[in-house]
């Protein structure tokens, strides 16, 4: 199999980042959320080349209008700024991705799109399996079909996935695996388009995690609540998590998926780091249904047909068609990739939270994600 035209040997980090998006015109499902924005500003910031056009895809018009000022460093507007939409460079799209016709919508003329829209919350998934299968699983069918059905000249899609869909265990990680399947074998039926996945772990202070949680226990005067002290999660910011994509664009072949060489940490170390010399008492709760003690990014199935990629894990597909026709290439593990085997302590911890102003008293910011969210856009700008 012929490497695809955006891929070139990766030898290591150190490779500065190719133009492949110059030109592009670039669609981000979901690309209201935490990470989106990021990933949003990041594309248009040009690491990659400059964009045509990058269109954000999502059901919610409160976020969108949010969105829209930031992008317009405004603070107030009236409705004259939304009906410039189409002319600028950020074009915001009400739809769904759970329902074709806005997907072939959205999708007209498009050269790339990141699939970030998803549920993600594990209670939520649990008692509303349907509603995770509509968004996680028929979302990305929307896509590979609108691609099929309409002969659009999409170059590469990507799914964002998480170490959940590693041998999962609950709705939200069974329906991120299935996302994963869907993309992978769509090349070989849509072979003009590359794609792709990326899978990683926990972001620090996304919408939903525990930092927040924890930032909000602590301005409250306690109790700090955990389930299990020893529980161990990957962690990254969302930064990195931005950066498995850009790699992924750049080096990922058909059916691949990119994962981090990322660290751990245990829940008790988070709770202490974040605490700090506060005397704030930490309440154990117990493992809730649907979760792990330990996160695996890479499955010991996976490892078998896993290879280095600088800093980067890349999952290349089981399906012999995707598998490339002669492999000289090691393999870039001998074992799982567990949350377990890379458990860094409670300094690590402190200075991870340190390094991304995370740590409470550190910014003026109500809570975890606008502290984070502040210093990725600034960093971005």
């Amino acid at each position: 199999m012929k490497p695809h035209k955006f891929f070139s040997s990766f030898d290591g980090p150190s490779i500065p980042a190719q133009p492949i998006l110059a030109g592009k015109r670039i669609l981000v499902t979901g690309g209201t959320g935490s990470m989106g924005k990021v990933l949003v500003r990041r594309l248009l910031s040009g690491e990659l080349g400059t964009p045509d056009k990058v269109i954000v895809l999502s059901r919610d018009e409160a976020k969108q209008h949010d969105m829209r000022m930031s992008y317009l460093h405004r603070k107030v507007s009236t409705d004259e700024l939304i009906y410039r939409n189409f002319l600028n460079s950020l074009e915001f799209r009400l739809g769904d991705v759970r329902r074709f016709p806005d997907v072939c919508s959205a999708m007209q003329n498009v050269d790339v799109v990141i699939n970030a829209a998803a549920l993600k919350q594990v209670p939520n998934c649990e008692y509303f399996p349907e509603q995770a299968i509509e968004t996680n699983c028929s979302g990305p069918i929307n896509i590979v079909r609108a691609i099929r059905e309409h002969q659009l000249p999409v170059d590469t899609v990507v799914g964002i996935s998480t170490d959940k869909a590693c041998k999962p265990v609950n709705v939200m990680g069974l329906t991120k695996a299935i996302h994963e399947r869907i993309l992978t074998s769509a090349n070989i039926l849509s072979p003009k388009t590359r794609f792709i996945c990326t899978r990683y772990g926990n972001v620090l202070a996304s919408r939903g995690s525990v930092i927040p949680l924890f930032h909000d226990q602590i301005r409250q005067g306690g109790p700090v609540t955990l389930t299990v002290p020893e529980m161990t999660r990957f962690l990254m910011s969302i930064d990195q998590a931005v950066d498995c994509v850009f790699a992924a664009l750049q080096y990922a072949e058909p059916g691949e998926t990119f994962v981090p060489s990322a660290p751990s940490t245990t829940v008790m170390n988070v709770a202490k780091a974040l605490i700090g010399d506060r005397e704030i008492p930490i309440k154990v709760t117990g493992i809730r249904p649907g979760e792990k003690m330990h996160e695996l990014m890479i499955s010991e199935e996976e490892c078998h047909h896993t290879v280095r990629r600088g800093n980067f894990f890349a999952i290349r597909a089981m399906l012999p068609e995707l598998q490339p026709r002669t492999d000289a290439k090691p393999a870039g593990l001998t074992k799982e990739f567990s949350s377990e085997d890379t458990v860094i302590g409670l300094e690590e911890t402190v200075e991870l939270l340190r390094r991304h102003n995370l740590l409470p008293g550190q910014s003026e910011a109500e809570d975890g994600i606008e502290l984070f969210e502040a210093a990725a856009s600034k960093r971005a700008a």
